[in-house]
C-alpha cells in the first residue's frame, strides 16, 4: 500500500508538471539539440547496435551526467568514459568486471558477494549503501542493490571530484553514472550465448526497432548461472529491462526504461589470513554454513523522463524514477578474529529481511543565451526524493558453551545451528528537496568557465521498532563548484576546478542525538590532450580532497561514536583512450593515491585508508583485421595492478605497540580477449581472465573476510545477429 501510494503520488507530480512544459508545444518550432529526437536522426541506419560491437570507439566526446552540452576536452572536469566497446573487449557481464580498468578506482568490501563496491580517489562511500552510483542520472546505491549487470548498459560514466553542485549527497571523490540502452529507430536483433569456467552459462537477448512511426522499443534479457571456484558458493541471477521512446510531437519526447532483476547467492566474506599471513587457507575455502542456503536480492526500477524544446534556446525535462530493492536470507559469518590456536574460527548466524522504496522526482529548464561575446548554457533544475527503507535482522553471536565455530584447516559442515535471535528492526525514512544551478560559459575562443551550486533541505527520521525510540535530523547543505578552462589550440585543454560535497551520517550518538552530515572539500588540477581526428585522448590529473566529520569512536561511551574524524586523499590519475591506428585501439590508467586518517579517536592518525593501494594501473588493447576471405578477426590483452593495501584498520593502540598492520600484497593479472566474426551475422568470442592464475586479495574488511580475486577463467562465447 505504501509503495501504492507514493508511487500514485510521484506519477501524478509528474503530469503535472509534465502539463506545464507541454503548454507551449503547439505554438513553437523547434530546432535539433543534442537531447532531441528528430526525424532525420530516427532515419538514420543502425550500425553494430546490439550485441557485441565491432570496431567501436573507446574514446567519447560528451558525458550525459555533467548535465552540460560542452565536450568533454573543454569541460574543467576530469571525466572518464568506459564505453561499450571497452565492456565487449573486457567481456564484462558485470559492472564490476571493468572497474579495475579507470585510474582512481579502489576496490571495498563488497558485503559478501552481494554488492558492487569502490572507492573513487580513495574515499569510498556509505559502508550500508556502498560506491556513489547513479544510473540514468538518478540515485542507483540507496537501499540495497545486487551487483549490477551489464545486459542493458551502454557506457558507464565516471565523474571524478566532487558532484554535490548537481546530485547532492555524495563523496567527494567522484561518482559513476551508469548510462543504459536505449530504444534505435531501425531494427537490429541479436543473441548471445556463453560457456566457461566453473560451470558457467549465460543467454542474452537484445532487440530494438520501431513499433510505429512515432514509438521505439528495446528489450534486454540475460538468464545467467554462474558456478564458482569457492566451495559451495554459485549463483543465479535474471534481469528483464525494457524500454520505450515515444515521440509524442515534433518537439516532444517520453522515454521509460525499466530493469528486473533477481540474484540470488550465498553470503561469501571470503577467506581468512593466520596472523599477518594469507594463503594458508586455501583460496577455495568456504567458511560459512552451505545449509543457510542463498541469499536472495530482488530489485526493480522505472525511470521516465520527459523532455521538450520551446524552440533552439530553451528546452526542459522532468523526470521520475521508482526504485525498489529487497534482500532477504540466512548466513554465517566470521567473527573478527581467530581463537588463541590460529585454526578455530568463532561465527555468528544472521538472518537478515530488509525492503527499500526510492521515489524520485526531478524537474530542468535548459537555456542558451548569448550576452555579447559570452555564451552561456544556463542549467536550472529541482530534485526531491522520498525513500523507506526498512532493516530487520536476527543475529545469534557464538558463546564459549555455544562457539559456533569451524576448523580453517578441516572444516566440517552441518553442525547444528543457533537459532537467531531479534537485533535489528528499524525503519528509516529520508526526503529530501533540492534547487541546483549551473551556468557553463564560452569566453570567446580559449576560455571555459563553469560555476554551480545546489541547496539541499534533508529530513531524516529513524524509529527503533523494538524500542519504540525516534531519531530525527534536518541537516541542509550549501554545495558550489566553480572550473575554469584554457584551451590554447584544439587539441590542448589545461584546466582547475573547485567544490564542496556532504553526505548525512546515520545512526546517532550516546545521547541519541543525530551526528552533523559529512563535509568535504576537493581540488583539482590537470590538462588534456586530443589527437585532430578526436579518435584518441587523454586526461593528467592531480587533486587534494579533505573530508571532516567522519564517524569515530567515542572516547567516553564505549560502543558509540561521534562525528569528529577527519581524512584526507592527495594524489594523481592519468587515462588514455581511443584508436592509436586503423589496427589498433587502447585503453590505459594509472593512479597514485595517498589516502590517510588526519584525526580519529580510535585509529591511527597518518595511517592509510583501508584498500587503497598508492598505485594501480591497467592497459587494454585490442587489434582488428580480416582475413584474406574477408572474415574478420580480433585479439588482444591487458593487465591491472595493485600495490600493496591496508586489509584492516590499524588502531592506535596498535601502532604504539609496534604491532604490523596487516596489508593486502600486490599482484598483477592478465587477461585475453580473442574474436572471429564468422560471417556478418555470426561471431565467436574467447575471453580468458587470470591468464597466469595468479592467487591474489582483491579486497579486505578485516583478517577474517578477506576477498579473494578468480582464478583463470575461460569464456567462449558465440553471438548472433538477424
Amino acid at each position: 500500500m505504501r509503495f501504492l501510494m507514493s508511487r500514485r503520488a510521484a506519477l501524478s507530480g509528474i503530469a503535472a508538471l509534465g502539463s506545464c512544459v507541454l503548454i507551449p508545444a503547439s505554438a513553437q518550432t523547434t530546432a535539433p539539440t543534442q537531447n532531441a529526437v528528430t526525424d532525420t536522426e530516427a532515419s538514420l541506419p543502425a550500425v553494430e547496435v546490439v550485441g557485441r560491437r565491432q570496431s567501436g570507439s573507446y574514446h567519447a566526446d560528451e558525458a550525459s551526467g555533467t548535465k552540460t552540452d560542452l565536450p568533454l576536452r573543454e569541460l574543467p572536469q576530469s571525466v572518464r568514459i568506459m564505453s561499450r566497446q571497452t565492456l565487449d573487449d573486457l567481456g564484462a557481464t558485470r559492472i564490476d568486471d571493468a572497474l579495475d580498468y579507470v585510474g582512481g578506482i579502489s576496490r571495498q568490501n563488497n558485503f559478501g558477494g552481494l554488492w558492487d563496491n569502490v572507492a573513487i580517489r580513495g574515499l569510498a562511500g556509505d559502508i550500508n549503501n556502498g560506491m556513489p552510483l547513479l544510473l540514468n542520472g538518478f540515485s542507483g546505491n540507496r537501499g540495497f542493490n545486487a551487483p549490477r549487470d551489464t545486459a542493458n548498459v551502454e557506457r558507464i560514466e565516471f565523474l571524478k571530484g566532487p558532484a554535490a553542485s548537481l546530485y547532492g549527497t555524495s563523496e567527494p571523490g567522484g561518482t559513476i553514472n551508469v548510462v543504459t540502452k536505449k530504444p534505435l529507430w531501425k531494427a537490429a536483433h541479436s543473441i548471445e550465448a556463453y560457456a566457461g569456467s566453473d560451470d558457467f552459462y549465460r543467454t542474452a537477448l537484445d532487440t530494438t526497432g520501431p513499433l510505429g512511426e512515432r514509438v521505439a522499443y528495446r528489450l534486454n534479457v540475460a538468464v545467467e548461472k554462474r558456478g564458482s571456484f569457492r566451495d559451495h558458493v554459485d549463483t543465479q541471477r535474471a534481469i528483464i529491462a525494457p524500454a520505450l521512446t515515444w515521440k509524442l510531437t515534433p518537439s516532444t519526447r517520453l522515454d521509460y526504461s525499466g530493469e528486473v532483476l533477481r540474484h540470488e547467492t550465498p553470503l561469501d566474506r571470503g577467506i581468512v589470513a593466520i596472523g599477518n599471513r594469507l594463503g594458508d587457507v586455501p583460496r577455495s575455502r568456504f567458511l560459512g554454513e552451505p545449509a543457510d542456503g542463498d541469499i536472495r536480492i530482488d530489485n526493480q526500477t522505472h525511470q521516465l523522463a520527459l523532455e521538450h524544446m520551446f524552440n533552439a534556446q530553451w528546452s526542459s525535462r522532468v523526470g521520475l524514477s521508482y526504485k525498489e530493492g529487497s534482500l532477504k536470507g540466512y548466513s554465517t559469518e566470521a567473527q573478527p578474529a581467530l581463537q588463541p590456536d590460529e585454526r578455530t574460527l568463532r561465527r555468528q548466524r544472521r538472518f537478515r529481511d530488509y525492503a527499500s522504496d526510492d521515489v524520485t522526482l526531478q524537474a530542468e529548464l535548459i537555456g542558451r543565451l548569448q550576452a555579447g561575446a559570452v555564451a552561456h548554457e544556463l542549467l536550472a533544475g529541482m530534485e526531491t526524493y522520498r525513500l523507506d527503507f526498512d532493516q530487520r535482522m536476527l543475529r545469534a553471536n557464538p558463546t564459549s558453551a555455544a562457539p559456533y565455530a569451524i576448523d580453517v584447516f578441516n572444516p566440517v559442515y552441518g553442525q547444528p545451528q543457533p537459532v537467531p535471535l531479534p537485533n535489528t528492526d528499524t525503519s528509516e525514512e529520508q526526503k529530501n528537496l533540492a534547487f541546483y544551478l549551473q551556468d557553463t560559459m564560452s569566453l570567446g575562443e580559449h576560455w571555459r568557465l563553469l560555476g554551480g551550486v545546489r541547496f539541499d533541505r534533508y529530513d531524516q527520521s529513524l524509529l527503533n521498532n523494538r524500542t519504540g525510540a525516534r531519531i530525527e535530523q534536518s541537516p541542509t547543505a550549501t554545495s558550489p563548484r566553480i572550473g575554469i578552462s584554457y584551451l590554447p589550440n584544439p587539441q590542448w585543454t589545461l584546466f582547475a576546478n573547485a567544490g564542496k560535497s556532504f553526505r548525512p551520517n546515520n545512526g546517532s550518538s550516546a545521547s541519541a542525538s543525530p551526528f552533523d552530515p559529512e563535509s568535504g572539500r576537493a581540488a583539482e588540477v590537470g590538462a588534456k590532450w586530443e589527437n585532430e581526428s578526436k579518435t584518441l585522448g587523454a586526461t593528467l590529473a592531480l587533486y587534494e580532497i579533505r573530508k571532516k566529520n567522519v564517524l569515530t569512536a567515542d572516547p567516553v561511551n564505549a560502543g558509540f561514536s561521534i562525528a569528529a574524524g577527519e581524512v584526507r586523499s592527495r594524489g594523481m590519475d592519468f587515462d588514455l583512450t581511443g584508436q592509436l591506428s586503423r589496427n589498433w585501439r587502447l585503453n590505459a590508467s594509472l593512479a597514485y593515491i595517498d589516502a590517510s586518517v588526519e584525526r580519529d579517536n580510535l585509529l591511527e592518525a597518518g595511517g592509510r585508508l583501508l584498500n587503497i593501494p598508492r598505485i594501480n594501473g591497467s592497459v587494454l588493447a585490442m587489434y582488428e583485421d580480416a582475413f584474406s576471405d574477408g572474415t574478420r578477426y580480433g585479439i588482444g590483452g591487458g593487465f591491472t595492478y595493485s600495490a600493496k593495501r591496508l586489509g584492516e584498520a590499524r588502531t592506535q593502540a596498535q601502532a604504539a605497540a609496534g604491532a604490523p598492520a596487516f596489508e593486502l600484497p600486490s599482484y598483477t593479472v592478465a587477461r585475453l580477449a580473442a574474436y572471429w566474426r564468422i560471417s556478418p551475422a555470426l561471431r565467436l568470442s574467447l575471453d580468458v581472465d587470470n591468464l597466469f592464475d595468479k592467487t591474489y586479495y582483491t579486497s579486505s574488511f578485516q583478517r577474517t573476510w578477506v576477498t579473494v580475486g578468480n582464478p583463470r577463467t575461460v569464456v567462449l562465447g558465440l553471438q548472433a545477429k538477424f
